[in-house]
């Protein structure tokens, strides 16, 4: 499988290595119904040994979902933007594993904003990022027992597709960090919908982010629609796959109409276009 090899290094601690040999043979992570991209920003599909149950798996130290492939089993690590190029390493039941991230270059956006407080936040607004920070962190890591993510998504409101996942962005002049999620241009008011099943987690408005709405999928995968003009799902509600969520806004740090639609993997934001498989 010449997919997978490209994600093992092969060095691994022996005695481990010996049997990942034979499992490199057997894993069909080709099955699985997005394409693998071992970039920051990006998902890793690596090979695990056959064993009956699920292995433990964490990647800094935040859980991986594991899959079955053939008579063993893959993970699916998604890679922080953050992630430097080079050899990184999972650990699989206490062993670790590696695998290698291939570097990618996303380029530069410049945004002019009418409101300077969205590019340097006074005092105020500083104290109201750290606790909208506290409140976001276990949204980001939710993990309900009773949900298995499918992998597959649609896309959450009909539009075109911006470039703008990684994109190094500049505000009035200023850098900031990269954007950690796909924008999609819609007019005020269109009708956004859940991308896949899940339960929504965490609801609010927030400083950057605006009316949001963050949907737990399973196993780690969380979705966070931002920017809304409405809400109209509340927390603890379940949702089905094109269930309306609210309508699209601009508010928080948006320059006008939109959908900003993030996906994570293992608390690492990644390009949720690499996990489209329907229409909205």
């Amino acid at each position: 499988m010449t997919m997978t090899r490209c994600c093992i290094t092969g060095r691994l601690l022996l005695p481990f290595a010996a049997l990942m040999a034979t499992v490199l043979q057997s894993a069909e992570p080709s099955k699985l119904p997005f394409k693998p991209s071992p970039v920051p920003g990006g998902v890793a599909v690596i090979a695990l040994p056959a064993k009956a149950a699920a292995p433990v798996v964490t990647y800094r130290g935040e859980p991986v979902l594991t899959r079955r492939s053939g008579p063993g089993w893959v993970a699916v690590v998604g890679i922080p933007l953050s992630a430097k190029p080079g050899e990184q390493a999972i650990e699989v039941d206490g062993r670790a594993v590696t695998f290698t991230v291939k570097p990618k270059r996303y380029p530069e956006q410049r945004v002019k904003l009418a409101n300077q407080r969205h590019v340097t936040p006074n005092a105020e607004d500083e104290a109201r990022i750290a606790r909208e920070q506290v409140l976001m962190a276990p949204a980001w890591k939710a993990w309900p027992e009773t949900l298995v993510p499918s992998l597959s998504f649609r896309q959450p409101t009909p539009g075109d597709l911006t470039a703008s996942f990684g994109l190094r962005r500049i505000f009035n002049g200023v850098p900031r960090s990269p954007h950690s999620g796909l924008d999609i241009r819609a007019p005020q008011g269109q009708a956004v919908r859940a991308p896949a099943p899940g339960r929504v987690v965490l609801t609010g408005d927030f400083f950057y982010s605006g009316n949001a709405v963050f949907i737990a999928h399973g196993e780690g995968v969380v979705s966070l629609l931002c920017h809304l003009s409405k809400i109209s799902v509340k927390e603890g509600q379940v949702l089905q796959a094109g269930d309306l969520v609210g309508e699209v806004g601009k508010t928080g740090r948006a320059s006008g109409p939109h959908l900003h639609w993030s996906l994570s993997l293992n608390n690492a934001r990644v390009d949720p276009r690499l996990f489209l498989g329907g229409k909205p």
